[in-house]
């Protein structure tokens, strides 16, 4: 590889860019209209605007990014996460173009893009999965016959994408219908597909994931887990390693499943193995992969060392795992997604004029954002305006040191999330990891 198209925006992009920077590749940005000012096409050797505000019009129009790559010369796309990632068809076009996709190949990204699909593939290697339909549905009354041997309450999941789009829990049948049409509609706008998978909700469980590489060659290996349970409407808000809630026995057949699965799929590139898990009787279910890098892969960066998208353009160029056994993990690490909401109003996002931006700095700290002062914030994306990471010797400390960084964080113009993290470092419960994936919206109560 040698010239690399980064077919996305914001942090994620830049990102990308500085990692295709020190393994010495060319980078061709793309752009839509409004975010005609972002640091990523200033970073760039090259950008090129790709069309209107609309996603579906600017980054998720597949063809004009193909086009744009072979004529800018680019013989690799990287996706970052959302758009394009885990588009199956989308990676089939970079292949039929002669571009390599910086990411797991199509039939990996199908298997595990149909979250039935996926937990066929889990159940025939041996890994754990939650109780749910075999099938998923576009249809309410099959979809409600089907149900019944899953059992209430029940979660409403997307066929394809994440995010918690398309998500819905149900708790007797009486709601069944209604959900079911919210969370197909919701799914077709997001992804283009209405297919709903049905899985047994478990309301005091902890998200666990456990960041995995592969080569496509049938090697593999972990590089530990991330808590992620605190969220809100399946949202991710923060995530930790390790998971404080993990002994050291639980942590080893985790992650082993991981590996067993990766392995079994011949799965190439960075990706991220989802389970439930049951602190009650430390079982632990496979829910979905993520074929793609994840918003929070900083936190195992910071945890191991290990440079992960580095790691993606090298696999992508042909070449081996860089070590077959995961580093050793240094104290704990954790990730405060800093988003343009106003917590005191829901979440509701707040776009407008960043007026002020001085963000935290020093040992230990890391910030991976986009944002200066006087960007305008779109509302036409996602609101991530940042992610501040923290590392300490081990979670107590980097409590500790994420305390004073986030009363360093000013930000003006826009209302964030920073007082939200902010009060859950006095929060008893999280400084005793006593959370699970409810706990926000319990909290909130």
């Amino acid at each position: 590889m040698q010239r690399v198209l980064i077919a996305n925006r914001g942090e994620i992009a830049l990102r990308v860019i500085r990692a295709c920077r020190k393994a010495g590749l060319e980078t061709v940005a793309v752009h839509s209209e409004p975010d005609a000012n972002s640091p990523h096409l200033w970073a760039a050797d090259q950008a090129v605007c790709i069309g209107p505000a609309p996603a579906l019009q600017s980054y998720l129009d597949g063809n004009t990014i193909l086009h744009v790559a072979k004529a800018t010369g680019c013989d690799a796309i990287h996706p970052g996460y959302g758009f394009l990632a885990e588009n199956a068809a989308f990676a089939t076009g970079c292949e039929a173009n002669g571009i390599t996709f910086v990411g797991p190949a199509a039939q990996s990204i199908e298997i595990m893009g149909d979250k039935a699909e996926a937990r066929r593939a889990a159940m025939r290697l041996g890994v754990p999965v939650v109780p749910g339909s075999e099938d998923s549905f576009t249809d309410a009354s099959a979809a409600a016959e089907a149900v019944q041997a899953v059992g209430f309450p029940v979660l409403l999941k997307a066929r394809s994408g994440g995010g918690g789009r398309g998500m819905r829990v149900v708790e007797d049948a009486a709601g069944f219908a209604g959900m079911f049409q919210q969370a197909t509609a919701e799914a077709a706008a997001a992804f283009g597909d209405g297919g709903v998978y049905l899985e047994r909700y478990f309301s005091r469980v902890r998200h666990i994931e456990v960041q995995v590489l592969g080569d496509g060659c049938g090697n593999a290996v972990h590089l530990w887990e991330r808590d992620c349970s605190t969220q809100r409407r399946h949202q991710k808000l923060v995530e930790e390693a390790l998971s404080p809630a993990l002994d050291a026995a639980t942590r080893e057949a985790i992650c082993t499943a991981a590996v067993d699965l990766t392995k079994g799929i011949d799965y190439r590139g960075a990706g991220t193995v989802e389970f439930l898990y049951d602190p009650a009787d430390k079982g632990f279910y496979f829910i979905e992969m993520n074929t793609r890098i994840q918003v929070e892969h900083p936190v195992t960066e910071m945890l191991t060392g290990i440079d992960l998208v580095g790691e993606q353009l090298r696999i992508a160029d042909g070449q081996e795992l860089a070590f077959e056994t995961p580093p050793a993990p240094s104290g704990h690490a954790i990730e405060f997604r800093i988003n343009a909401e106003d917590p005191a109003r829901g979440f509701a996002p707040c776009p407008g004029r960043v007026t002020t931006w001085r963000p935290p700095a020093g040992a230990d700290i890391r910030l991976d954002s986009h944002v200066y002062p006087g960007f305008e914030v779109p509302s036409f994306y996602d609101s991530l305006l940042g992610k501040l990471i923290v590392r300490g010797d081990d979670r107590a400390d980097a409590l500790a040191k994420a305390g004073l960084a986030l009363d360093r964080f000013q930000v003006d113009g826009v209302a964030t999330t920073i007082p939200f993290h902010r009060a859950l470092l006095d929060d008893p419960e999280f400084l005793a990891g006593d959370i699970h994936t409810g706990w926000v919206e319990a909290r909130a109560a």
